[in-house]
Order: structure tokens, then sequence, then C-alpha cells
């Protein structure tokens, strides 16, 4: 017993001592402690569950770019940034020296060689085909309004109606993935009915992205040891992958049953890319990639700002009510329902209202690059083809020196314009609010979220009146979409209701 006293007596005190620097260290610079060979991973550690705060939290005490140090063996050093200068520098003026990179395509490699995953010629052909053949399809808008529209009556109404309560974020996700499904591959899987039906690919999204932004934080070594037994979130994104395969061949397999093509834009994608393999060699698996790609593009980047738009919305009850006032003028007494894409150009308090959404919670939080060859920042940053930098869209938007001291607060007046024909629409520069990424790879489908966002938004606020469930936490869930951890569990109160009552 006595050597055993004596070890106590000994380490109590280096263990009270060692905890006290910490403290000490912390409440001098409030920056992450870097330990002798373990780096920042205690604190990498405890902050896990909320690690785009923590990000904003230690960016904000330096200026806006910060060295997180992992462990010496593992490699995993990042640089984080959110300083406008060093975005603007990486996404525009020197965006061939930073590519994602091989450490970005082993992350991602559920992603295989679509768009998101893909750097030079492979990027280029990607930006080029999809352009054409969708974006520039002649029948591509009224296909998108037709599609939407028919979804707000068919699906989104009527859950709605029959729900008081309910979780809106679910409701938006099985929404753009019903949506991005008839766009895409002209088939609807209906996920947005009353039932509400299990659809595992629907579902396999967010298992799969939560596994994604924790390899960011893992050594390499792990998670595909992870992986290679099915373990942890590495069983689950094995999964997701599985349901995601199964949904597109099969959807891909009965249009090619049809004995006519259609002249839709699955058919104008696949003439596009005709030939293509991508590194895989495999043509149809090339296609699945493509589909994929813009599946994850077409479903999470809009349900997740529909989520914190009525989040945001539902604190703001005054801003709800100018939106909907906003759209009674525009219609003159006409049924919201007659509201054209160019219609929803003019509403500018929506249109305010939902940049702010994107600029307190953009859809992707943040973005991973690897220089080719070494390079120095323009706040000085010497990196080389071995750093990791990982650019922090989230803590953009939480900045004092770009958005000023109430940044923090719901405001869709942030983004009006006095001019001489009166009240505009302001325009901030990418490099600013990289909501839409910035640059040559700036988001191609931007005019097609914000017109489906807007038809969803005007459809909800003309017929609802939106309200947080009491005592429902929300807050950023720990994924590369920046989806709600819990949900967003709300109340429905119909318009016709509360006129009644008033």
């Amino acid at each position: 017993m006595a050597p055993l006293r004596y070890y106590t007596d000994i380490l109590l005190p280096f263990i009270l001592l060692l905890v006290s620097g910490v403290v000490f260290l912390r409440r001098t610079n409030g920056l992450p402690i870097n330990w002798p060979f373990l780096g920042m991973t205690p604190e990498i550690l405890l902050n896990i569950h909320r690690i785009h705060n923590f990000a904003t939290d230690f960016l904000k005490l330096s200026n806006g770019t910060f060295l997180l140090k992992g462990p010496k063996f593992a490699n995993i050093d990042m640089l984080f940034t959110s300083d406008p200068a060093n975005i603007h520098y990486m996404l525009s003026k020197n965006f061939p020296n930073y590519p994602k990179g091989p450490d970005f395509r082993r992350i991602f490699d559920i992603l295989g060689n679509g768009i998101f995953n893909s750097d030079h010629e492979l990027w280029e052909l990607h930006r080029k085909t999809t352009t054409m053949s969708l974006f520039k399809h002649p029948n591509f808008h009224s296909i998108l309004e037709t599609t939407i529209k028919n979804k707000i009556n068919k699906g989104l109404l009527p859950v709605l109606d029959h729900y008081s309560e309910t979780d809106l974020q679910e409701i938006f996700q099985r929404f753009t993935f019903d949506a991005i499904c008839v766009m895409l591959l002209e088939y609807d899987p209906e996920s947005l009915s009353v039932d509400l039906p299990f659809v595992p690919c629907e579902k396999a999204f967010t298992d799969a992205e939560e596994a994604l932004l924790l390899r960011h934080f893992l050594p390499e070594k792990v998670w595909k040891l992870q992986k290679r037994f099915g373990l942890g979130k590495e069983k689950k994104l094995s999964e997701a992958w599985k349901a995601f395969d199964e949904f597109i061949y099969k959807c891909l397999s009965q249009k090619e049953k049809e004995d006519e093509e259609s002249a839709g834009l699955l058919t104008s994608l696949k003439s596009g890319f005709s030939g293509q393999i991508g590194t895989s060699c495999d043509s149809r698996q090339f296609l699945r990639d493509t589909i994929l790609n813009l599946m994850i593009a077409g479903r999470d980047t809009t349900s997740t700002t529909l989520s914190w738009f009525f989040y945001l919305l539902a604190q703001n009850p005054s801003v709800e009510n100018k939106i909907r006032k906003e759209i009674q003028n525009k219609t003159g007494g006409r049924n919201w329902k007659t509201l054209t894409s160019k219609d929803f150009e003019g509403l500018i308090y929506l249109h305010g209202g939902l940049c702010e959404a994107l600029r307190l919670y953009p859809p992707v939080a943040l973005e991973h690059k690897a220089p080719t060859k070494a390079d120095i920042l323009p706040t000085g940053h010497v990196v080389d083809k071995e750093t990791r930098i990982i650019l922090s869209f989230y803590s953009m938007g939480r900045m004092e020196g770009l958005w000023g001291d109430d940044c923090m607060e719901f405001k869709p007046e942030r983004w009006f314009s006095k001019g001489v024909n009166g009240i505009g629409i302001k325009h901030e520069p990418s490099y600013k609010f990289p909501a839409f990424h910035a640059g040559p790879r700036t988001c191609l489908g931007k005019e097609m979220g914000m017109v489906q966002m807007k038809m969803v938004a005007a459809a909800i606020v003309c017929n609802y009146r939106v309200e947080l469930v009491e005592g429902h936490m929300v807050c950023p869930s720990d994924s590369i979409i920046l989806q709600m951890k819990y949900g967003l569990k709300v109340r429905v109160v119909p318009i016709t209701t509360i006129n009644q009552s008033g």
C-alpha cells in the first residue's frame, strides 16, 4: 500500500498543476493549447460535437486564420481560414494552384468521378457538359417550375394540412429529394406523402455526410480501419453507399427498359456524357457518380437553407408578416400560385431573408483545399503541397469585421440597396458571401436553387404561420452539410384559422 500512496502523493499535485496550466493558458488567449506529441487533439475531441462553432471561436481570436494541429504521428494539421482575402485568392486569383486534391478524393470516395470530386480536365468536362445538358436545356425552366408546383400541391401542402406538428427539416428533405429525382431520373419516389414512407436512399444522405465530416478529423488509417471492419459511422457510410447504388442503378435500368426515350433532362444528360468513363473505366458508373453529385446538390443545400430560413422566421414574426404582405402586394389579390419565377425577382424581403439564412447557416459549411505547390497566402501564411486548408464559410457569416456588430442578427434589410428606382437587392462579392461558392467553381444551380426556395417559402408563408415547438433544441449537426442535429420541430397554423380567430 505504501508504494501506491507514494505514487499518488507524487502524481496528484502534478495532475493539479497540469490542469491549472490548461486553465491559465486558455484564459490567457482563449486559443486551443498545442500539447507536445498530442497537438490540439484534446480540445478537438472535446469540441467535435460543435466543430463549426469551435472553428468560429478560434478564428475570431486569430484574425481569421489559424493552424489547428493534430497529433505528431497523424499528419492531420489543418490551416483554417475565414479571411476574405485568402478565400478570394484561393478560389479566384490563384485558382489553378488550389484544387480539391487527392486527400479530398480519398475522403469523399463515395462521390466517385462526380463534379464535386473532380479537378482539372475532368472538372472542366463536368462543368461544360452539365451546363449544356441541364441548365441550357430548352425546357429546363418549365420542367423546374412544373416539378416544384406539382410537388407543392400534391406533396407539401397535403402533408402540412395533415400534421399540425411536424419536423419541418424532414419535410423539406423529402420535398427536395422527390423534386431532384423527378428532374434528373424522371421518377417520383413520393417520399413526401401523408404516410411519410421510409425510403432508404432518401435517409442515406444524412448518414453519409456525418461520416464524411468525421473523416476530416481522424487519421486516414483510423477511418479506413473502421471502414474495413464496419465500425462506427463508417458502417453507416457503407450502408448509404449501397442505398445510393441500388436506387440510382434501378432508376437507370427502368428507363432503359422503356421503348421510347423522353426529351427530358436524363436523356440530355446521358447524351452529353456519352462515352465518358472517368477513372473508373465504366460509363455506367460514371453516370451514377454524375447523378449522385447532382442529387446531393439538389436535395441537401436547398432543404438545409429552407430549414434555417423558417427557424429564423419563426423567431422573427414581424419579418414573416412583411414577407407575407410583400407577396400579397405582388399578387394584387390573385392566388400565390400564379406567381412566376420572374415575379419572385421583385420580392426583396423574401430574397433578403433567404440570403440572411445562407449567410448565418451556409449549407456547405466548409471547403477542403490542397495546394499543388508552395505558396504564400495574402495573410502571410506559408503553405505547401502537404498543407490541408479548410475554408470555414460558416465562420465568415459570424465575423463582426465583415458584417458589423449586428452580424448575429437576422436582418433581411441588410440586403437592400437604395437606387433611383427605389429599393433593390444588394449584391455582395462571393468571397465575402460564399454561400454559392466563388470563382470558377461558383454553383451552377444557384438560380435554380433560389427559384425553388422562393416558391416553397411563398407557399408556406401564404398558407401557414410557423411556430417553434417550445423546448425543442435547434443546433447545427456534425456534418459536411449544415443540417439541424435534432430536426426542426414546429407547429403549422393555417392562416385561415388565424384570420377567423382574429
